[in-house]
């Protein structure tokens, strides 16, 4: 799957930024909720900003979501980190001389289309805010 991290670590970040209520949060603050280096958290942040999910200043401390949690979709978080890519990569050089191998592409081209969309319009039923009560109902 062509999936990486950067989607869930997408989610987290704006979903603590969320619940700091617009207490001041620094990428090393964020990186060590996620677990990760705050340069990994600088580039996503960048990611979001250019899709205008995100705001923040360089130096400042004040970062927030330039819309209401409910109003911000899985979907346009995916689609900010990730891009148009595909979900599913096909492997690159099947044979082409092999029966399988000249047609395999072809024959997943659309179960592999049609499983994208299909989560595709999952992530879209799916806000931030569902994200942050859902985490917030598991903490009591």
């Amino acid at each position: 799957m062509a999936i990486s991290t950067r989607f869930s670590v997408a989610v987290h970040l704006l979903t603590l930024i969320d619940r700091s209520r617009g207490e001041p949060m620094t990428s090393e603050d964020i990186a060590g909720s996620v677990g990760t280096n705050p340069v990994v958290i600088r580039r996503i942040m960048s990611l979001l900003k250019k899709a205008g999910l995100l705001h923040s200043s360089p130096g400042a401390r004040a970062t927030y979501l330039t819309r209401n949690p409910d109003e911000i979709s899985l979907y346009e978080v995916y689609r900010a980190v990730e891009g148009e890519k595909q979900l599913f990569d096909m492997h690159k050089n099947p044979n082409p001389n092999c029966f399988v191998g000249a047609h395999i592409q072809e024959a997943l081209d659309d179960a592999f289309l049609k499983a994208q969309r299909k989560m595709e319009a999952e992530l879209k039923q799916v806000s931030l805010k569902d994200i942050r009560i859902s985490i917030e109902s598991k903490a009591n």
